[in-house]
């Protein structure tokens, strides 16, 4: 079976040319690894919105900050720790250590899409969380950021917030075509 990025790259093809980026730089300037998958993701087709849905956050994103990797984790890691003092924090955050990195959001709805990093997990294994944004209500999935996507965008998922396929024919626009 292809990966999860080559049946994105066949619903809705890719920049005509991808940005490969240093991500050794990235990952020491984040402080963590990052999964391969979202790797791949980003620079094939770097900050943008697929299906009009989920805007995938790049680092380095000089066009819009709010899409750039680096400030969403700071602000989302700032906004979490005070709601955290409010309402409960999901129990898959139970253990030692363990906590969200958000990579994607959703258009107009407020929902975040987070990876659950746990120690000693490698990145690769993260799974995905959604925050339904204006609320305490957490989903988990037990996919990878690429799977996730994929499952969302063609209504393969079980969700109560994607419940069939997004867009038809499904598009990527780069954050370029909104400057």
């Amino acid at each position: 079976m292809p990966s999860a990025v080559a049946q994105i790259t066949e619903l809705i093809s890719r920049r005509a040319t991808p940005q490969s980026r240093n991500w050794e730089a990235v990952e020491n300037e984040l402080g963590t690894p990052l999964p391969n998958d979202y790797k791949q993701l980003a620079d094939i087709y770097g900050a943008g919105v697929f299906d009009e849905t989920f805007w995938l956050l790049e680092p380095g994103c000089h066009h819009n900050r709010d899409l750039d990797l680096a400030f969403v984790i700071k602000e989302c890691d700032e906004v979490l720790a005070y709601l955290w003092k409010l309402e409960p924090k999901p129990t898959e955050l139970d253990d030692d250590g363990a906590r969200v990195l958000p990579w994607a959001f959703c258009e107009g709805s407020g929902h975040f899409l987070y990876w659950l990093v746990r120690p000693g997990q490698a990145p690769d294994d993260w799974t995905v969380m959604l925050n339904e944004g204006r609320g305490p209500e957490w989903e988990s999935h037990s996919l990878s950021c690429s799977q996730f996507l994929f499952a969302a965008m063609t209504g393969d998922i079980d969700s109560v917030y994607f419940t069939g396929p997004l867009a038809t024919p499904h598009q990527f626009q780069p954050i370029t075509d909104f400057i």
